[in-house]
């Protein structure tokens, strides 16, 4: 038998493309720079979401400089669509979009924490360190106030429950 199945010597596989349509690979085949043979389930998926025929006028419509993008945005768009055949992109930007909320309010959360601590530490440093015979503690009304036992503004416990997020994050 010959080398590369009967093709002439120096002649290239067909792209994935042309293999998956059983058609002869033309050297100026639109497909062949995008899918190439190595990689058969890429066009696959996309032929089998947009069609071969759909996909050939997207490209020939677009300059050579969009393709490689073009063809990208599909091969994602038709793993997706293969993988989940209701949603497909839009699920896996919802899912991204929740982790987005869910991250969030944990800094929220984390930063609210942060404050309350400064105000807690810095209540502490206020209390401890002024004497009654000191300047600051003359019986002005800002002096009342520091030396007082205000409540904290943030008096609450934080925390986040990890199992109401359906699993781990990271």
């Amino acid at each position: 038998m010959k080398e590369g199945g009967g093709r002439k010597q120096g002649a290239t596989s067909p792209c994935a493309a042309c293999k998956l349509l059983r058609r002869r690979c033309a050297q100026d085949c639109v497909f062949a720079p995008y899918f190439p043979a190595d990689e058969p389930q890429k066009f696959a998926n996309v032929h089998k979401v947009f069609g071969a025929s759909n996909v050939n006028k997207m490209l020939q419509d677009l300059p050579m400089h969009q393709r490689g993008d073009a063809v990208s945005s599909m091969v994602y768009e038709a793993n997706a669509r293969v993988r989940d055949p209701v949603y497909g992109c839009v699920g896996a930007i919802s899912s991204l979009q929740q982790q987005i909320d869910v991250l969030q309010t944990q800094l929220a959360l984390a930063q609210a924490e942060v404050v309350h601590l400064r105000v807690r530490q810095n209540r502490g440093f206020s209390n401890h360190g002024l004497r009654s015979n000191s300047p600051t503690s003359s019986g002005s009304p800002s002096s009342k106030i520091m030396n007082s036992q205000a409540k904290p503004i943030f008096d609450m416990e934080i925390g986040v429950d990890q199992a109401s997020y359906g699993g781990s994050m990271w």
